[in-house]
């Protein structure tokens, strides 16, 4: 089933607003009903293919069947950017001046070569495809050629499991769901679970280095990664002959967060865990995001570690968006404090024995275990917040998320200066916000803060929100947070990335595209500055 082109997921996952939300928008920021809804698809008139005919026959040849190089209207409409807030709010309005010329769907390695070397040799740009969750302009690239859209959904297979060295290796258009399921159904897990887990790809997790919401046990994707198999149009590259090595630079760690630039993704070896036996989600209150983050940072340090870490601040606990099935509901607490959620999962005696001395920790660091009721509810509705961007957008208020991470000591600075440059920008425009944030994920030395901002749309909600986001960039970089810890960089970071690296760390980067793709044709403009 294909995502929803106007928002997010499945159609039928979708709810309206509770009134009690919508009044609390009306009433705090303003927020009034639009008055038209979505354009139609069939609506929807995007200007005609740009291919050229040498490059049409040249792809058909490469994937060897029409119905895999697909110009109709549709298909590209639903390959048409990410599912960004402004990229809804374009699409929405029926907006697809940026349309690709066309989708080509590959069966496996050697098409995407085949596509790649045709893209090359005709002039035609190519944006790997996989669920179609970049919220960070990774699937709008800078050009003027015309380009397709390379959908990875027919490299959809478990090629291997090494049960002793306990690995996989995976196709790149592999979704969360159907990965995990192969897995466990021979015992196994990945453990990958970010809130794109429905609809993002195995590739795509490689590609935007992504983050799942049980990173404190089972880590980042990045860190799974034991080997990539990745076309360019120069040829493939194979990288991964053992866990780790000495045998100079470790060349997955150029390709992990590359987002297409540097090649397409065609097979990921992974590291896999057992299936664990015993799974248990708590809530825990503490009576400020300090307080709260304190608590994390000794369990992040010291342990035991969770498998499932996270702290919503004061306003995001308030709201319920802690436990998003909750929200609106009248079981919220009045004086809630800052919600964490700790989730421990493994073998019965090793889960229990690890969440009994985590308690300890918790209990000494003043926070009040509130039990495993929060901890199921946000279970629940893990996967759910796009879903509520989708109802608030269609009751006419803006809410879009970013992300940034930094080492301990600055989290605090990078906290506040992140949420006054939101709340500061949004309120001298007219429109003040509802900010929320939460503590994402947790490392030794670090953290991951995710922010939540919700107003009034404006008279033109894309144009709205640019300066917002550019103020709220900068902050990040001036209080030493990176530009993204798990979204990404695309062409909506792209800027800010080539800042925090300075310009020889550019010109490197550079330098790898100009060899593994002289052309130009992998996702211009994406991640590396164009020439």
């Amino acid at each position: 089933m294909d995502m929803l082109w106007s928002g997010w997921g499945d159609p039928a996952k979708a709810a309206p607003l509770p009134d009690s939300v919508t009044g609390l928008l009306r009433d705090l920021l303003g927020v009034t009903p639009r008055e038209s809804g979505p354009a139609a698809l069939a609506d929807i008139a995007p200007p005609a293919p740009a291919l050229p005919d040498e490059a049409r026959t040249a792809l058909r040849e490469a994937v060897g069947a029409p119905d895999f190089l697909r110009e109709d209207a549709e298909s590209r409409i639903r390959h048409t950017r990410g599912k960004s807030t402004p990229d809804l709010l374009r699409i929405r309005a029926g907006e697809v001046d940026d349309i690709p010329a066309a989708v080509v769907l590959p069966g496996d390695h050697d098409e995407v070569l085949a596509v790649l070397r045709a893209c090359a040799e005709h002039g035609v740009a190519a944006v790997p495809f996989g669920g179609g969750t970049s919220v960070v302009g990774g699937l709008a690239p800078t050009t003027k050629r015309p380009f397709v859209a390379l959908d990875l959904r027919r490299l959809d297979q478990l090629l291997a499991v090494d049960e002793v060295s306990r690995t996989a290796t995976l196709q790149p258009g592999l979704r969360g769901p159907q990965c995990e399921a192969l897995l466990n159904e021979r015992g196994w897990t990945l453990g990958h679970f970010p809130q794109s887990f429905e609809w993002a790809t195995v590739g795509g997790f490689a590609a935007a280095r992504s983050s799942g919401q049980a990173s404190a046990g089972y880590g980042r994707f990045d860190e799974m990664v034991l080997g990539l198999t990745v076309a360019t149009p120069e040829g493939t590259l194979e990288t991964g002959r053992a866990p780790r090595s000495a045998a100079g630079p470790d060349l997955r760690q150029l390709v992990l967060g590359s987002e297409g630039a540097l090649g397409v993704i065609t097979a990921v070896t992974v590291r896999i865990r057992p299936l664990p036996a015993r799974r248990i989600y708590e809530g825990w209150r503490f009576a400020s995001f300090e307080a709260g983050t304190a608590a994390l940072r000794r369990l992040a340090q010291d342990g035991p570690r969770p498998t499932v870490l996270r702290l919503s601040d004061e306003s995001e606990t308030f709201i319920g968006l802690a436990q998003p099935d909750a929200i609106g509901s009248a079981e919220l607490p009045q004086n809630p404090g800052c919600m964490a959620i700790v989730g421990y999962e493994g073998t019965e005696e090793e889960t229990m024995a690890r969440r009994a001395v985590a308690r300890e920790v918790l209990l000494a660091c003043d926070g009040e275990l509130i039990g495993e009721e929060p901890g199921d509810k946000w279970e629940h509705g893990r996967y759910n917040a796009p879903y509520l961007r989708d109802a608030l957008l269609d009751a006419g208020a803006f809410a879009e998320t970013l992300e940034t991470a930094a080492f301990w000591s600055a989290v605090p600075g990078l906290y506040t200066a992140v949420r006054d440059a939101l709340t500061n920008t949004l309120t001298e425009a007219g429109t003040p916000p509802l900010v929320m944030c939460h503590i994402s994920h947790t490392y030794e030395n670090g953290a991951s803060l995710y922010f939540t901002v919700v107003s009034a749309q404006g008279e033109d909600a894309v144009a709205h929100w640019e300066p917002v986001k550019r103020a709220a960039n900068d902050a990040i970089l001036a209080a030493g947070g990176t530009i993204s810890h798990h979204h990404g960089v695309g062409t909506d970071h792209r800027d800010w990335y080539a800042r925090e690296i300075g310009p020889l760390g550019i010109r490197m980067l550079q330098a790898v595209k100009a060899e593994v793709d002289p052309s130009g044709v992998l996702s211009p403009g994406v991640l590396i500055p164009v020439r």
